[in-house]
């Protein structure tokens, strides 16, 4: 604990954003470090507690609180404190393979269960893993790291995203050769075209795929497994098979076909569609995004979005960006609480009403908070076209079965242009299973014996990630593929050595 009195010396500052006005001109990321004396003094807030929270991960009321990884983060906050970076990200190394990620984009459990959180502000654990990975990678910590001795073992991961590179990362420093099919031009799967660049710039990624191809990792990418390859030439070819192909398979509104109602489109091909175009382009700004063309355009449409969470928020900052002339956020559950309740004590995971970035910048730029709670869509109205311009809203309830009816005379019609469903996932596409031979569960996820297990039925075959546990995190998804690497190289081997998470 390298300075026992500093959470009551030092008041929580988190990276200053820049002001809101300025940052919709552009899709760049835009928070602004603090120095490094700064955040010294924000590592030294951390306690050093006898029983660290931070790091449990447990499960409280049906939610978890904490870090799944279970990130050393009493250890390098200390480092940090002490300006031995180098040490403090040898720390953080040793548990999260992918920090610059969960640093931009993680909605941080740790700080949750943070015990400076009781009574006050918790630690900016968040940014001081930022600040120690982009450090790390600045000065030339972070180097690649070649396995010296290879195992001779081939072994296949299908998917990109979080959990198929950390269980392409964790198996290549093994000593296995890892091959990583993308059907995408691109790898990071929801990272690259799920996430926008506001919170994930992709040079992020590249930088980071260029490592691993460094360490040995070769990445195929716009290869389609059952299109371009069969499921029986990989399990021919390779002595394991990973299947980390996420939970795509998008929920659907009920009467809102996007085949047949012009302007309906599901949230993330919406999000995927700018930033290819600003890849493609290699623009940042509005105007460069324009010029390029080519991805489904908000400018000057009354756009709605059903469905709350961080995808939805995406939408509401994306089409900010794009110029749209008003933005409605649309949410079935009711209205949370500002601030904790006493049913729902420290340290569980606070069910409170989250404001982030897109919600910020509707506020400022439109004078009111773009979300209506307890309100969903009960029909569409288009023009002669077939071209959407207006929906019926009414007001739903629960009763004591979380059985949802309609509020009689609630009916609202309001203009609509665009409308984005943000409403989650139904689990994975089914057609990767299905040629492998592996069961799907009720969830349409693909089945273990126990959630805890990530084999499947099919001998060589191992699953991780949201195609496993459903949609989640980034977090889990890299918890899920370092423990998928686990299974596999036990399988492989006979034992193994990597980490336990």
């Amino acid at each position: 604990m390298g300075k026992p009195t500093g959470f009551l010396e030092f008041q929580r500052i988190e990276n200053k954003g820049v002001p809101v006005r300025e940052r919709v001109l552009n899709f760049k990321e835009f928070h602004t470090p603090l120095s490094r004396d700064e955040r010294r003094e924000q590592a030294a807030r951390c306690m050093d507690c006898g029983v660290p929270l931070c790091q449990s991960a447990m499960k409280l009321n049906g939610m978890v609180t904490g870090c799944p990884l279970h990130n050393l983060i009493p250890e390098w906050n200390d480092q940090i404190y002490n300006d031995n970076l180098e040490h403090a990200f040898s720390r953080l190394a040793k548990t999260n393979n992918f920090p610059e990620f969960t640093g931009r984009v993680c909605p941080a459990l740790c700080e949750k269960a943070c015990i400076n959180g009781e009574y006050g502000e918790p630690v900016t654990i968040r940014d001081n893993e930022l600040f120690t990975v982009e450090t790390a990678y600045e000065d030339g910590s972070i180097k690649p790291r070649v396995p010296k001795v290879r195992s001779g073992r081939k072994v296949a991961v299908i998917g990109s995203g979080p959990s198929g590179l950390a269980a392409a990362d964790e198996l290549n420093h093994r000593g296995h050769f890892v091959t990583v099919f993308e059907r995408d031009d691109r790898i990071g799967g929801l990272l690259m075209y799920g996430i926008p660049n506001m919170k994930l710039e992709k040079d992020v990624i590249a930088r980071r795929q260029k490592l691993m191809e460094a360490e040995g990792v070769v990445f195929r990418t716009g290869v389609n497994v059952g299109t371009d390859v069969s499921a029986a030439e990989l399990l021919k070819e390779y002595d394991a098979v990973v299947l980390c192909c996420g939970a795509k398979k998008a929920r659907p509104l009920p009467g809102a076909d996007p085949e047949k109602i012009k302007g309906i489109y599901y949230a993330v091909d919406f999000l995927a569609s700018t930033t290819k175009s600003l890849l493609s382009s290699g623009g940042r700004t509005v105007q460069e995004l324009e010029k390029a063309g080519g991805y489904i355009n908000a400018h000057g449409k009354n756009v709605v979005v059903v469905g709350g969470g961080d995808t939805g928020n995406d939408c509401i900052a994306t089409v900010i960006r794009h110029g749209c002339k008003s933005v409605t956020a649309l949410e079935m559950m009711p209205e949370p609480p500002a601030e904790r309740t006493t049913s729902n004590p420290w340290p569980e995971w606070p069910r409170v009403r989250k404001v982030d970035y897109g919600h910020e910048e509707a506020q400022t730029l439109f004078g009111h908070d773009p979300r209506v709670y307890e309100t969903t869509v009960k029909e569409y109205h288009t023009d002669k076209k077939g071209c959407l311009k207006e929906i019926v809203t009414v007001k739903v309830c629960f009763d004591k079965d979380r059985k949802m009816s309609e509020v009689p005379g609630s009916a609202k019609t309001i203009p609509c242009d665009l409308l984005l469903i943000a409403a989650g996932f139904l689990g994975c596409e089914e057609k990767t299973p299905e040629m492998f031979g592996v069961r799907l569960s009720g969830r349409n996820t693909v089945l273990t014996k126990d959630p805890e297990e990530y084999q499947t039925n099919v001998p060589k075959v191992f699953t991780a990630g949201d195609m496993h546990r459903g949609q989640s995190l980034v977090v889990w998804a890299i918890t899920e593929g370092r423990k998928a690497a686990r299974a596999v190289d036990e399988y492989l081997m006979g034992y193994t050595n990597l980490r336990e998470v």
